[in-house]
């Protein structure tokens, strides 16, 4: 089927679900005006619709392929970047002085989301050439800026981001790639990176590697890592394109999905080093680095949210054609549609529930970023980078893995057709696998967001986010519309359930940090369904006193009821097994069999 950007439902969980409204009324996104907004995503719906979706299929038939350590891309690819970049996609959010058009994330964040619906194996490359930009901008020297970042921005040149190496997956500090000094400032890089994404194409005339290596004399672990610009191409003097660099794609890995996305490994100083220039200080790499993971963890957040309404579109396109069965109580006439059975229904109405949560967390967090970057004081800044930092493992986490439960649910409504990779639903699952592991594994999001977002100011980003969160149930409940259901009541429960758990893990985290680290994981989940409840619930009220999405109110509050009474009422469980089942975590290694006879 062909994929359609769900525009009032992004606009809606925009302005209300994330606040963006409420936020604009304290004096932000002042020069960003609502025509603006809708003219732009219709735009990316429409490049979505007519050049990417149409390639979906294709690049997962086709995929990428390697030939002498140079990757040629899936059918069209090539046509549809070109397309890309002079329609100004990539420069969305880029620095003004660079050529970018300096939009803010939130914008950025809902065409991110139409991109990764179309097309996600597309929407990879430019994901990680953002992410460089962002890093290079606020790190890099002024000489490496005015090289490379206008080409960046343009989308003229590609970026990627090499953390990992056969031997150090998600433990960066045990990287070996190394970087020598060179006598004219700059280095010489050996070593092997793997899982590159977009690590060789042949889209561009040039690719930005940012990468991150060990000086000979750098401390252990990762305190000892720098961080250095590698191209593909070495840039002559006059900012043409020179010589080839001694980094090649020296392996292109077989995938469960995204096949049109290539993953290559890559080998650094097979002929005398690769030269590469210093971004930041030495051996202060991680910091930089984290500046690009940020936000691509919430990018990659965005293509779970995308896969998601991919999946729930052509799952309910297929239950309102394919006829089986006759509805209940019905005696004459041919079968109906799958939709008038009850199971089919709940389970279309879970996909488009969850779908619409990871949403609203998502642009929420995009919110969050933009006005730390925004805000005029040190305090203003600093709540909102904190509350940016608070709902960033949510956004990555919880929307990546709805995203495969979503996507599996849909090859369910299909029945027996889902398994057939011609409908198109198995490629959604395959897919969305990959989203989980991304940018650190979402236990590892999990366990940040309890030793470190958590911890860092002993609760109170938390807290804040909890207070406000109360302040909408009790509009639900005072709203008296039996629309709501028992929606206020689930909602009171989980935000109960989770200052609850959140004192409890607090207590934990420095006496018994296992125990504390054995729950992260439902922890993530308790947060993330009170806060994606909450946000669906604020777009309902406010779908109702908006003109323009008054029509939407009715559906937008059985949205937020069938989340609530379906999905949000499961954190008071999620809190029992946070709390009562630490121990055993930790405790039962019998249980694994591997002590039986």
């Amino acid at each position: 089927m062909t994929y359609r950007a769900p525009i009032s439902d992004m606009l809606l969980a925009l302005n209300y679900g994330a606040a963006l409204t409420e936020t604009k009324q304290a004096g932000y996104y002042s020069d960003l005006d609502d025509d603006t907004v809708s003219a732009i995503i219709e735009e990316a719906g429409k490049f979505a619709a007519n050049i990417l979706a149409p390639l979906n299929r294709v690049g997962d038939l086709k995929g990428a392929a390697l030939s002498n350590g140079d990757v040629t891309t899936a059918p069209g690819w090539r046509e549809a970047y070109a397309d890309w970049t002079q329609a100004g996609w990539n420069a969305l959010t880029g620095p003004e002085q660079y050529g970018g058009q300096g939009l803010p994330l939130a914008l950025y964040a809902i065409c991110g989301e139409i991109w990764s619906a179309a097309n996600v194996a597309f929407g990879l490359c430019p994901l990680l050439t953002a992410g460089a930009v962002e890093a290079l901008n606020a790190h890099g020297s002024r000489e490496l800026k005015d090289i490379y970042l206008r080409k960046l921005v343009s989308g003229e040149w590609t970026g990627t981001m090499q953390l990992t190496e056969p031997q150090a997956g998600s433990d960066v500090g045990a990287l070996r790639t190394r970087a020598e000094r060179q006598a004219d400032g700059s280095y010489r890089l050996f070593g092997t990176k793997i899982f590159i994404t977009y690590g060789d194409h042949d889209m561009t005339p040039n690719i930005v590697h940012l990468v991150l290596a060990r000086l000979p004399d750098a401390p252990p672990g990762t305190k000892g890592i720098s961080l250095f610009l590698v191209p593909k191409y070495v840039v002559n003097a006059d900012g043409s394109v020179g010589a080839r660099n001694d980094i090649v794609a020296t392996g292109l890995e077989h995938k469960l999905g995204i096949h049109a996305s290539p993953t290559c490994t890559m080998t650094l100083g097979d002929q005398g080093g690769a030269i590469g220039y210093l971004v930041g200080e030495e051996n202060n790499g991680m910091a930089c680095m984290f500046t690009m993971m940020n936000q691509a963890r919430l990018s990659v957040g965005l293509e779970g949210v995308g896969l998601a309404d991919r999946a729930t579109q052509q799952a309910l396109a297929y239950a309102l054609e394919r006829k089986q069965g006759r509805a209940l109580g019905k005696r004459d006439g041919g079968p109906d549609p799958i939709i008038v059975h009850p199971d089919v229904r709940r389970n279309l109405l879970l996909m488009r529930s969850m779908t619409a949560a990871a949403r609203a967390i998502c642009y929420g967090t995009a919110v969050a970023i933009d006005v730390s970057h925004q805000a005029d004081n040190e305090a203003d800044r600093s709540r909102a980078y904190a509350r940016a930092s608070l709902l960033t493992p949510l956004a990555k986490a919880f929307s990546t893995d709805i995203a495969n439960e979503v996507a599996a649910l849909g090859v369910q409504v299909h029945g027996g057709a889902g398994f057939i990779e011609e409908t198109g639903a198995a490629q959604y699952v395959r897919d969305a696998r990959i989203l989980t592991i991304y940018e650190g594994t979402n236990g590892i999001q999990a366990n940040d967001l309890v030793m470190r977002k958590l911890a860092a100011d002993n609760g109170a980003a938390l807290q804040e986010l909890l207070d406000e969160l109360s302040k909408i149930v009790t509009l639900v409940e005072t709203s008296n519309d039996p629309t709501f259901g028992t929606t206020g009541a689930r909602l009171r429960e989980a935000i109960d359930a989770a200052a609850r758990v959140s004192k409890w893990m607090l207590d934990n985290i420095v006496t018994k940090p296992n125990d504390a680290l054995a729950g992260a994981t439902p922890y993530l989940r308790l947060l993330s369904v009170t806060t994606g409840g909450c946000m669906l619930a604020r777009a309902a009220l406010g779908a109702n006193g908006d003109e323009r999405f008054r029509n939407h109110a009715v559906g937008q509050m059985q949205l937020t009821r069938i989340f609530a009474e379906n999905v949000v009422m499961q954190s008071s469980a999620l809190g029992r097994s946070i709390i009562d089942g630490a121990e055993t975590i930790n405790s039962a290694d019998d249980a694994f069999g591997l002590t039986a006879g």
